[in-house]
């Protein structure tokens, strides 16, 4: 694969990753989950996990490593949804 287009991989992967940093952020600080769907994390972490096996089988790591990073904030959301819930 062409190195731009891995970097353009790369960059989109970051931009999406850390969109779920606040999301944490905001519920670690106020301790509320109320608003948060668990089906919805629930069916993210597995269509996640998917991707991350499918990055994991086209030996791509950009897709590897956002979904592996973008699996365990969604777990950690999880984990908090279901501490605080």
């Amino acid at each position: 694969m062409p190195l731009h287009i891995e970097l353009i991989g790369s960059l989109a992967a970051v931009i999406t990753t850390m969109g779920w940093i606040p999301q944490i952020i905001k519920i670690v600080k106020y301790r509320d989950t109320a608003s948060i769907s668990l089906v919805t994390n629930i069916s993210l972490a597995l269509g996640v996990f998917l991707w991350l096996c499918y990055g994991i089988m086209i030996a791509s790591w950009p897709v590897m490593a956002a979904n592996g990073m973008t699996l365990l904030l969604i777990l950690t959301i999880l984990g908090l949804k279901i501490r605080y819930g």
